[in-house]
């Protein structure tokens, strides 16, 4: 079992100490049998499934010359791919109930490119295009589709991106980088995941029951369209 897998389980069972209910299952969402299991386990574990959240995502960086077919494929498939499936086998139980909520991850990038990583930013505009066909489509069954993109954030993901891009921009040192581009932010930080987790746990109440197929910065005021 890997760290990331170990991860998973863990915060299942620090849900159960608290109080909660929970349960964990490992799911590669670029397989269909996969996805329609975990969907399938939550729905017979709970009696409906209400929200998902399309969160699975990787990135790779490198030069033009450098990204071979077999990188694209990778990042399509789960970034693009992932979100499809996941949110095909979710609206499958929505129906049943007549109401649901889709939130998609996104990216800056799905506003606006950045240098090295052609397929990352198409695997990020895809998940807009998916969320607002869906969100047409969808809308009369009472589920919403949303999407949110995420500037620089604070993680380990980000931490490869500012070690990688630094080194093909310019020979940064280790967080000299992230620093220059935190400058660029009109709030001058970093965010945090719990600065995303606010505006998720937002479009998954009741409070956006009347907002649909939008897609939503949240970085700080680095992208202002």
């Amino acid at each position: 079992m890997s760290a990331d897998e170990d991860a998973v389980h863990e915060v299942a069972e620090e849900i159960r100490g608290g109080g909660g209910d929970a349960a964990s299952l490992v799911c590669d969402v670029t397989q269909k049998g996969d996805v329609d299991l975990l969907y399938r386990t939550a729905y017979e574990r709970y009696g409906s499934v209400d929200i998902s959240v399309q969160n699975a995502g990787v990135i790779t960086i490198a030069r033009l010359e450098q990204l071979d077919e077999a990188a694209w494929d990778r990042i399509m498939a789960v970034n693009t791919k992932g979100v499809f499936l996941c949110c095909q086998a979710a609206a499958a139980y929505m129906r049943k109930s007549g109401w649901g909520r889709l939130i998609n991850t996104a990216s800056g990038q799905a506003r606006d490119g950045f240098i090295y990583t052609p397929h990352y930013a198409a695997s990020k505009m895809g998940v807009v295009g998916i969320t607002q066909s869906l969100a047409k489509e969808l809308a009369t069954d009472g589920i919403t589709v949303n999407a949110f993109c995420p500037g620089i954030i604070d993680t380990e993901m980000w931490a490869y991106n500012d070690r990688v891009w630094g080194t093909l921009l310019g020979n940064y040192g280790p967080g000299e980088l992230m620093a220059e581009w935190v400058e660029g932010i009109p709030m001058k930080r970093a965010g945090t995941p719990e600065d995303v987790a606010g505006l998720v746990a937002f479009l998954a109440s009741d409070d956006a029951a009347y907002i649909t197929g939008q897609t939503i910065n949240v970085d700080g005021g680095l992208i202002m369209s």
